[in-house]
Order: structure tokens, then sequence, then C-alpha cells
């Protein structure tokens, strides 16, 4: 197929990238490289004759309909979005600038190309929009969230993706553009900027810096590994029922507080960990403001209608997410550099 994938040098984004340039499919990879933007993370497949790049903002509808123009994709991937609930706190308009306004002109311009394509192509053309299970808010002690779910958003983040989902739907709805959508819990592994709690935490424990956690840490995320996500995405794309959502996580939920002190324990087990035992760097910091008490996916949707199921048990992937770390020092360099690291928290 030819993809065009927005957002491909970010976390999911290049994971994504990586996986279909590997399995043969071309990809046009879409990205205005913002501070998470690091083109490293496609170091692996920029050579490939199955990828090409082109810098521009998903907000310059004229720049995005000239690049499908020329590309022609059989389908949009769509992932680029401001993405950090604390910096949408901060500085909200990026995040409805570029999450409701860029996500806007991306089904404006997917629908003008749609419309040119002959009837066959027409109906196997596909527009794959990625949020996040933030948009339904926050969860009890126990329940979990499915896709009938009313949205309820809490952070700013978290109502501009929740905007984006309605636009994407109406854009099916109206128009008849072969639309999807999936919403994931949160994502951890390789190349994750170091503003996420996960890659703060290793890189802080690293340094022998404080680990900060929000309030006393007992608020639940639902993890997945980024390389099961990706499969569920491709899985979506290839066999999802156009104007379904679907929800993917791997029934991941943990603690932040249990979070952190695992990470603290496999770096504990690194050789020459110079700063064990590293709970004792654990920090309790003042909570985030709105901060959602507990986020569960409910993933039998999308593990019945399309036979997706997670393969990477927690425990191997953040073992294996915590070497990559220490074997990447040269990834991290290179986005210190950047000098725009988050405050991590969870």
């Amino acid at each position: 197929m030819r993809i065009l994938v927005t957002g491909g040098c970010g976390f999911i984004g290049s994971a994504l990238v990586r996986r279909l340039v590997g399995d043969g499919h071309r990809v046009l990879n879409l990205d205005c490289l913002t501070y998470a933007g690091l083109p490293e993370n496609v170091a692996a497949v920029a050579a490939s004759p199955h990828y090409s790049f082109v810098r521009a903002d998903i907000c310059d509808t004229s720049a995005v309909s000239a690049t499908l123009s020329d590309f022609a994709p059989d389908a949009v991937m769509h992932l680029a979005a401001e993405s950090h609930v604390d910096r949408s706190i901060d500085g909200p308009a990026a995040f409805i600038r570029t999450n409701v306004g860029g996500t806007g002109s991306m089904l404006e311009a997917a629908l003008a190309h749609w419309r040119t394509l002959p009837e066959d192509a027409r109906a196997g053309f596909r527009f794959l929009h990625v949020s996040t299970d933030e948009v339904y808010g926050s969860l009890g002690e126990d329940g979990f969230f499915t896709e009938g779910d009313a949205y309820r958003p809490n952070s700013p983040y978290a109502a501009s993706k929740a905007g984006s989902d309605h636009l994407v739907r109406a854009f099916g709805e109206t128009y008849g553009l072969p639309v999807l959508i999936t919403n994931c819990g949160n994502n951890y592994g390789p190349y994750q900027f170091p503003e996420k709690l996960i890659p703060v935490m290793i890189m802080n424990a690293l340094a022998g810096k404080p680990l900060p956690v929000y309030g006393d840490g007992a608020n639940v995320r639902d993890w997945i590994h980024v390389d099961d996500h990706v499969t569920a995405l491709i899985r979506v794309l290839e066999a999802g029922r156009p104007g379904e959502t679907y929800l993917v996580g791997a029934r991941g939920e943990r603690r932040n507080l249990d979070l952190v002190k695992t990470i603290c324990s496999e770096m504990d087990r690194v050789e020459g960990a110079r700063f064990a035992p590293h709970e004792k760097l654990i920090t309790f910091v003042a909570d985030r403001p709105g901060h959602d008490h507990r986020y569960a996916i409910d993933p039998t949707k999308v593990e019945n209608e399309l036979g997706w199921k997670p393969a990477i048990p927690f425990a191997d992937g953040i073992a294996q997410t915590i070497r990559w770390y220490l074997d990447n020092r040269d990834w991290i360099d290179a986005v210190h550099d950047r000098r725009r690291l988050g405050e991590g928290g969870g």
C-alpha cells in the first residue's frame, strides 16, 4: 500500500513507520518536527526506497493537499498531535490549534483527494485517526472504558483529542469519507521523548536525580508496548469497518507508584548501577491539576472482531525498554540537545 503517516517522527508514529516500511509498504512521513519529532527515530528506514519524508505542518491545508495530490496514498494514518498533558495545562492554545485545527485540515485535504479517486480506489481508501483513552475522562476503582462510553475529557489535551475524534466521525457521517478511530492507553517502549513518565524515571535514575511522582502515586494507567499498539493500528487499517471506533489496550493496569518501583527494581539489576537502591530517589510532588484517577480499556471489540492480541508481556517490555535507553545514549544526547525536556511525574 501507499500510506501517508502524519507525525511519523514522533514516538508512536516512528514505530509505525519503521514497521510499515519493513513490511514493504510505500510510506510518506509528514511531520513538522516539533520538539518531540526526531529524525533519528526513523534513521533505520530513512535510506529505504519505500520511505520518503515531507516537512510540513498539518495545519497548512495547502501543503497537506499538495502532498496528498503528489503521493496519492491508499490510506492516511493520522498520528500528528501535541500529546503531553502537562504542556496542555501550561499552554492549551497549541493543542487546540494542532489537534483540532490540524485534524480539520487533514480531513479537508483527505476528502478532496478521496473525491478524485476512481470508484474502486474510493472504496478501499481509509483515514485512520489515532487517539487516546483520555477522551473518556476518569474511572473509579472498577469498570473499563468501552467504545460506547460518553466523552468526558478533563485536561486541555484530552479535550483537544475529543474534538478531533468528533471531527473525524462527522466527516465520515456527513461526507462518506471512510474513517476509522482508535483510542489507546499509555504507550511505552523505545524512542519515547523523555517528558513522559517511563523515560523520565529511567533517565533520572541513571543520573541519580529525584524520581518525581505526582500526589501519592495511586493514579492508575493502562500500559501497552508501542509495538503491540502498532500491530493493532495496522490490523484496524486492514480490516476495521469504516465509521467504527476501536479501543486498543493490553489489560496492563498499574498504579504509577508501583510502576516506578518496578523501574527502580530493574535499574538496581543493571551492572554497575551507581545509585541503587533506586527507590530512595522517589520523590512525591504536588499533584497535576485535574489529574484523572484511573484509565482502563476493555479491548474486547478489537480482539473479537479483528483478531488482535498483545504479544509483549509488561515485565519483558519494561526490561527491554530500560535496556534500550541504556544502550542508546547517542539518542538521549540528541534529545538533550533540544533543551526542552519535561518534568515527568505520571
